[in-house]
């Protein structure tokens, strides 16, 4: 009965939502009408906000009556994963992307008085976007099927591979980065269906802009970062198709947050901001229907039937078909008011976009490209690391180069920027220096290495002493630019040392024996047998000291879950400022040896570390009173 309730909840929420749709299209400069519109929204989404605690509490509760639940859940999962197991499959997940969704537009519906022009139209989009989305929940990926007549005892179990607590973060925290853009997007279309140029729509979505962008960078990160411990590879990215349909967004999102700085400064750029602001949450429907159609075979995706990858297909390319033809058909009042200055911050960023769009079209290529291929020709092929490397590392190197000199230029101002003067000089001087100490400490000829040393250094130094100069001589400079910037030229490096540095091996190794690899001892104690609530486990013990006479004790294991009779690795690394010892056990060899792969990775924590910084930025931003005055 009370899946019902929750059923019946959903289905109501989509009907106010729809209601609400149509009412923005109903004298939409009307008061009442915009407070009707308001309240009728507020209330759908408390209707949908409690059908999925209802869910929540059908799993926390074993209901496996519901047969997502009996699927994906287990009665000896700790409450935890137990809610976590909601969005570790298709229809659960889909679920919560709605929700948060729906919560995006319900936190604007609030925070926005209901006197602003384009609030009416912007919520009724978001309506229309959310019905869509419910009826394919509901219609295609039902999460309230039940087992009829009689549910299981017992549940099929998590995925082993994601019974983690960082699951429980990466993917809420990654959705609601997505479906964040949903704010710029639906107050850009109100701006171009409204078509008074005068009404300044970047001002009303900057703050939440930022808001998504910071949700969907640290999304990236935490998955990045769950799927180095947790998945045994021991990367950071891979160039997977579904990493790249989260890559492609936030490309697209920082070009937009640059361009619409533009825009609110000077009116300049807003062809780019609006085009941009479509593109962003397109990206992210793009996402959804790549990870959710099963036209990829991905670790991330999810394997589902034609119908729902149909459905998705067309709902998808409807609101890019419809957003663009508006675009199209507006274009003439969305022109930029003046010309852009020679070497102004609005020429600089300009040329950022261009750079952002190169790279999110090379992304969607790699991505679509085998797709296309395989259904023309029959054969799958893959597109790989080297591949990407080749296009992403030159245009990033070049935009770090006009990064560099962006600095010293102005709003809306042609000054002549020389080569050399001022901070320059210092900069160039040290980041040489620094460069040519690790082409020879790390013994590297490689010249894509190389570049990128140098213009991630140029960045990083550039930036210390323009803190120096803020601390020293009071100079002005924007504090945002310098924390962002700075931890991107920090990316660079730490990238760029990694994969010069870092190494791996796989040994043999008996137990009470020793072997060496670099600088590392590696002495193998032991190996036992763990005996855990719902798997069995082999973890192996390892003394590993260094040259300095360091030590520490490594402890992986591999783990054979008893629902699933899944086998899955678990990794033990040692953690340092500099580098990681990063291991994971194999199979007993036939004369008792075991596989042991370990590998170094250098600086791999810095690249998160940038990462969050990045965000920081963001967050200082948000919660500048100069910048957002309430």
């Amino acid at each position: 009965m009370i899946v019902e309730i929750s059923h019946f909840l959903a289905l109501l929420a989509t009907g106010l939502f729809l209601l609400v749709g149509c009412f923005s299209f109903i004298r939409s400069g009307d008061v009442y009408i915009s407070n009707l519109i308001g309240r009728t929204y507020s209330h759908a989404f408390f209707f949908l906000l409690s059908s999925f605690l209802i869910y929540v509490w059908l799993a926390i509760s074993d209901n496996f009556s519901v047969a997502y639940i009996a699927s994906h859940s287990n009665t000896d999962l700790p409450v935890f994963y137990k809610v976590s197991s909601i969005w570790s499959a298709h229809e659960g997940s889909m679920f919560l992307w709605i929700l948060f969704l729906a919560l995006w537009g319900y936190l604007f519906n609030n925070r926005v008085d209901n006197k602003e022009v384009l609030k009416p139209m912007s919520i009724g989009i978001i309506s229309f976007i959310l019905v869509g989305f419910l009826s394919f929940l509901l219609i295609t990926s039902n999460p309230f099927e039940t087992i009829l007549p009689f549910a299981p005892s017992n549940g099929a179990d998590i995925n082993p591979v994601l019974q983690d607590p960082a699951l429980a973060i990466h993917p809420p925290t990654l959705y609601l980065g997505y479906v964040g853009f949903v704010i710029p997007f639906a107050c850009a279309l109100a701006f171009l269906i409204n078509g008074n140029s005068n009404i300044k729509w970047e001002e009303l979505v900057r703050k939440w802009s930022v808001v998504a962008w910071i949700f969907l960078t640290l999304g990236i990160t935490l998955g990045s970062w769950w799927a180095y411990y947790e998945l045994g590879w021991g990367g950071y990215w891979f160039w997977d198709p579904v990493e790249n349909v989260a890559l492609m967004p936030w490309l697209a999102a920082t070009a937009f947050l640059h361009s619409l700085s533009v825009s609110i400064k000077s009116s300049n750029l807003r062809i780019w901001t609006i085009l941009l602001s479509i593109s962003v949450f397109s990206l992210s429907l793009f996402g959804a229907f790549i990870v959710r159609s099963g036209i990829i075979d991905s670790v991330h995706s999810f394997a589902n039937d034609p119908e729902r990858g149909l459905y998705l297909l067309s709902f998808i390319g409807s609101i890019i078909i419809i957003s663009i033809v508006l675009f199209v058909y507006r274009l003439p009042i969305v022109r930029s008011i003046g010309n852009i200055k020679a070497f102004s911050k609005e020429s600089f960023i300009s040329i950022n976009n261009i750079f952002f769009a190169s790279l999110v079209f090379s992304v969607m290529l790699g991505v679509t490209y085998p797709l296309i291929y395989e259904y023309l020709f029959e054969q799958k092929i893959s597109v790989g690391a080297p591949f990407y490397n080749a296009i992403f590392i030159p245009i990033v190197v070049i935009a770090a180069f006009f990064l560099f000199f962006s600095i010293d230029s102005k709003w809306q101002r042609t000054i002549k920027i020389p080569f050399f003067g001022g901070p320059k000089i210092a900069s160039y001087f040290f980041t040489i220096i620094v460069t040519i100490f690790c082409v020879f400490f790390f013994e590297t000829k490689s010249i894509t290495i190389i570049a990128s040393l140098f213009a991630g250094f140029l960045l990083v130094i550039r930036y210390l002493i323009e803190i120096f100069l803020v601390v020293t001589r009071k100079k002005y400079i924007n504090p945002f630019s310098i924390v962002a910037h700075f931890s991107l030229g920090l990316l660079i490096v730490s990238i760029a040392i990694n994969s010069v540095l870092s190494s791996e091996r796989a040994i043999n190794i008996k137990i009470n024996e020793t072997e060496t690899y670099k600088d590392l001892s590696i002495y193998f104690e032991d190996i036992k047998v763990l005996k855990k609530s719902n798997h069995d486990a082999i973890q192996a013990k390892f003394l590993v000291s260094d040259t300095k006479s360091n030590s520490f004790r490594l402890s992986p294991e591999k783990r054979k879950y008893f629902t699933r009779g899944q086998i899955t690795t678990e990794t033990a690394i040692h953690v340092s400022p500099l580098r990681d010892v990063y291991m994971t056990i194999g199979d007993q060899l036939d004369d008792g040896s075991w596989v042991l792969n370990i590998q170094i990775n250098y600086l791999i924590r810095w690249i998160w570390i940038s990462a969050i910084l990045m965000s920081f930025g963001g967050l200082m931003l948000i919660f500048s009173r100069k910048r957002f005055k309430s």
